[in-house]
């Protein structure tokens, strides 16, 4: 795994992308450290983090998109199969590679607080906190780019379809207010989701009982719940896309919040597309 995470950040510091991506970030960081530490006098680095986390939807895509789908492309996948490391050590240094460019411009903005210091009464408490949750949230997103790299060998595909991901976690609090809030819309709504997961289950492992399974347990529960206590689907799957949002979740930080919900929930997403990854990769690997 060592030669893994070795080889990919050689690929991305020989190249233009780990470099493009810190250059970029840290441009950003600074822009926005001047506009509301300097200029709008706020002595809070949150609200710099706060509004420059809409930069991870560009930089993020680029960072991932040619993580595995290049690899498929120069079918230098056949020879990661061949390696006597396991499939989840590969998506794991890959990922791991990922990280390390991500924290590299992260650890350098970690000293914007102690020069803001200098100038002004600054809480490096809250600063560091929420500095670890937007490296957090760039991780989360992170996961997901590599999983959607592992679907398509073309890159540009790969950089648009994490955008459009991306853009759905960004603004999935306010696409609450524009969705039905009746609870025959919610039940059927909910039902359908439960069935795009079925598919989606059955695209990664090719088992159509357990999507057939999924489908069932998904209609018959949320039948079953919908009889017994309609009040609760009222508004229940606006609440549910909202909950979603990994941005809405950062902002709690930006908030003066630590919320462990919040770093429970990156955590989850983060290994939960590792592992859907690692299938995907597995199914390529056999088929």
């Amino acid at each position: 795994m060592v030669n893994i995470i070795k080889k990919e950040l050689n690929q991305y510091f020989k190249g233009m992308f780990g470099y493009f991506f810190g250059a970029v970030l840290l441009a950003f960081a600074g822009i926005y450290t001047v506009m509301v530490n300097c200029n709008m006098g706020y002595a809070g680095f949150e609200y710099t983090l706060n509004n420059m986390s809409f930069m991870y939807l560009i930089l993020i895509p680029i960072l991932t998109m040619r993580a595995i789908s290049e690899e498929r492309k120069q079918r230098t996948d056949q020879l990661l199969f061949s390696l006597p490391v396991s499939m989840p050590e590969v998506v794991i240094g890959k990922y791991l590679a990922i990280l390390i460019a991500l924290l590299i411009p992260v650890i350098i903005i970690g000293f914007y607080p102690l020069v803001l210091m200098k100038y002004g009464a600054l809480s490096l408490k809250a600063a560091y906190i929420n500095l670890g949750a937007f490296f957090l949230l760039g991780a989360s997103l992170a996961a997901i780019g590599l999983f959607v790299s592992s679907l398509t060998e073309n890159q540009a595909i790969a950089a648009g379809l994490s955008f459009a991901v991306f853009l759905f976690t960004y603004f999935g609090s306010n696409l609450t207010d524009y969705l039905p809030g009746t609870a025959e819309a919610s039940l059927a709504a909910l039902i359908a989701a439960g069935v795009i997961i079925a598919l989606i289950l059955y695209a990664l492992t090719k088992n159509i009982t357990a999507a057939a399974w999924v489908i069932a347990l998904s209609v018959t529960v949320l039948t079953f719940i919908y009889r017994r206590n309609a009040r609760i689907f009222e508004g229940l799957f606006a609440k549910f896309i909202g909950s979603l949002s990994l941005f809405e979740r950062y902002y709690a930080f930006a908030r003066g919040v630590l919320d462990i919900r919040a770093i429970v929930y990156f955590l989850s997403v983060i290994v939960f597309f590792l592992y859907i990854t690692v299938h995907s990769l597995e199914k390529r690997r056999w088929s």
